[in-house]
């Protein structure tokens, strides 16, 4: 176990975290949350001693072993297999198979092992590294992002692993779906506290959010009877019959603290611009074949449709030509064979991750992406670096300095310079962190054009696909369904119960779509009600909200005007919202839990 207590850490004038007190048990997986810039990856460079805290203590038992996945990739074997066999611990330097095993789950082939682990891209030299975390059994295991570069069989693999991993975890990832799948409990970095919450991050992020409603609903009630104290005090200060009421309030008054408003924390938000289109097909690919010069094609005879407000995820393990697709299909590349057609009026929007390397170092933000910009409007600019989250000085940061996570808000904030009617984005959710990721979602699921969207994120998956692109076991296929029905149906062959059956075999039978349509019935009977509760409830809170701030300003006013009849009725009148406000967040934070555990029961 360790045992942090008062750690606090700053850079400048930054504040990461103060007095961070937090305990990591025995066979704990926690998941540490917060936004990109927050102090995640600081904190662990703490734990594992590559930095130092400015106050605090960390207690670590003898003999009790930390390994952290490093991003900086160093080798020093000339092969795969030997460069991870470094990282078995003391006494396991024989048990190669442990190594092999784990190269595989990441995506290696029996080929690779005997291959230099420079000749491969940065993304597989990252799995090197993390191959060698985790066969090295420590006691603790310190993940920072390690699906980055992550296919999404690999990450499926990953899941598998890290729920039967025997000691303590410590991970940090954006991708929310994979973090619910593997802790037992939530850390998050939020002003510059930290809190440990039992669950998943819905858990975390609920209490957060309920903790902080009830604390404005203090301070606001705080804030009130100040008001309302200073207004008599300032009223009967000069009358000798007041002046122990007058003094017994100013007492009060300095006896009582105030509570700071708190912050607003700027969220990622945004939405597509859309060119109208009244055509139906937007894109359509025949008989599509693609290789690169010397090699097997990565995809043949592919044809796919587009239509308007369609969703196409292409999915499946990398390097199998996911990109390369995106790519033809965008005009970027031409294939071998087959053609792509599109509606002679069409506007694509492309975004591409790898493409930060074409940004301007020496730009700063906003003229990066006036740079795009059709009218060449610095106001229509410095409003989309907002959009972006680069407020004031922040849009004048040059691109130089810039993060992963930053550049890649940049690359979006220049695809939304102009309106589009299809969207191809490749990885769209890569560097951004949890809150952002879920905007990106929304955005491309509330967008009124189409999307085609390469990604490893499942939850993204669940939330946005209506039609996959699916690479899998050297076959390309076309599904017509979303992530889950693709799930159900044909699977990714790599789990029980899974089958691996090619797409035109699947679900052929009457009772197969019975069964099917029989289970999606069961589970709309419980989880539709649940949803309904839950959205119920929140616009009843709201309602009461509504009410309760109304009834505050009709106070104030009636204090100010001495009414002390509706002075009385109105302070009843809060009273009971604020009652009915408080159990209503009970009665919503219990029904979400119900429904959270409803949607986990039946694979949603």
């Amino acid at each position: 176990m360790i045992q942090v207590e008062g750690l606090s850490k700053q850079y400048v004038d930054q504040v990461l975290f103060e007095d961070a007190t937090f305990y990591i048990n025995r066979k704990e997986r926690v998941g540490l949350v917060g936004r990109n810039g927050h102090g995640k990856t600081t904190l662990f460079r703490i734990l594992v001693g590559q930095e130092e805290a400015d106050r605090g203590t960390i207690r670590i038992p003898k003999g009790y072993r930390i390994g952290y996945l490093s991003q900086q990739c160093t080798f020093t074997a000339p092969t795969v297999l030997a460069e991870g066999c470094l990282g078995l611990p003391p006494g396991q330097e024989l048990e190669e198979w442990k190594v092999e095993k784990t190269l595989m789950g990441l995506g290696f082939s029996e080929e690779d092992f005997e291959r230099s682990p420079t000749l491969f891209s940065g993304g597989f030299q990252l799995r090197i590294n993390l191959a060698k975390a985790l066969v090295n059994e420590p006691d603790l295991l310190l993940l920072d992002e390690p699906t980055n570069f992550l296919d999404i069989i690999s990450i499926r693999w990953m899941v598998r692993f890290l729920n039967s991993w025997p000691g303590e975890l410590l991970l940090i990832s954006h991708d929310r779906h994979f973090m619910d799948a593997v802790v037992t409990q939530v850390m998050g970095i939020h002003r510059q506290k930290v809190k440990k919450v039992p669950g998943t991050t819905g858990d975390y992020y609920n209490q957060i959010a309920i903790e902080e409603t009830f604390y404005e609903q203090a301070r606001r009630t705080e804030e009130k009877k100040r008001e309302q104290a200073t207004q008599f005090i300032d009223r009967f200060r000069a009358q000798a019959t007041k002046a122990r009421q007058v003094q017994s309030r100013l007492k009060a008054l300095e006896r009582t603290g105030t509570k700071a408003k708190l912050d607003r924390i700027a969220d990622l938000s945004f939405s597509f611009p859309y060119a109208p289109f009244s055509a139906k097909v937007m894109l359509h690919a025949h008989n599509l074949t693609f290789s690169y010069p010397g090699q097997a094609p990565l995809f043949s005879d592919l044809s796919l449709s587009v239509e308007k407000q369609e969703r196409v995820c292409i999915i499946g393990k990398n390097g199998k030509g996911k990109t390369t697709l995106l790519k033809v299909l965008h005009g970027l590349l031409a294939p071998q064979r087959g053609t792509v057609k599109t509606h002679p009026s069409l506007i694509q929007g492309y975004f591409e991750q790898a493409n930060t390397a074409d940004l301007s170092p020496h730009r700063t933000v906003a003229e990066e992406i006036l740079s795009v910009l059709p009218k060449k409007s610095l106001q229509e600019a410095r409003k989309l670096c907002g959009l972006m989250m680069f407020t004031r000085d922040q849009a004048l940061k040059t691109i130089s300095v810039l993060s992963g996570g930053e550049k890649a808000r940049v690359l979006l904030g220049k695809l939304l310079a102009a309106p589009a009617h299809v969207l191809l984005l490749d990885e769209p959710t890569h560097h951004l962190d949890m809150q952002a990721s879920e905007a990106m979602a929304e955005a491309i699921a509330e967008y009124a054009g189409a999307a085609i969207v390469v990604t490893h994120d499942e939850q993204f998956l669940r939330e946005v696909a209506t039609k996959l692109v699916v690479f899998h076991e050297d076959r390309v296929f076309v599904y017509e369904g979303g992530y889950d029905a693709f799930l159900r149906e044909i699977g990714w062959g790599d789990e029980a119960g899974m089958s691996s059956r090619p797409p035109q075999m699947a679900g052929d039978s009457k009772q197969d779509r019975r069964e099917r349509a029989f289970a999606r019935e069961a589970r709309d009977v419980v989880l539709k009600p649940l949803e309904a509760k839950v959205k119920e409830l929140e616009k009843q809170i709201a309602l009461w909200e509504r009410d309760f701030s109304q009834a505050q300003e009709l106070m104030l006013k009636a204090s100010v005007e001495q009414d002390g009849e509706k002075i009385v009725e109105l302070s009843r009148k809060m009273h009971s919202l604020r009652e009915k406000i408080d159990f209503g967040y009970l009665d919503l934070e219990a029904a979400m839990q119900e429904r959270d555990q409803a949607r986990k029961t039946h694979g949603v």
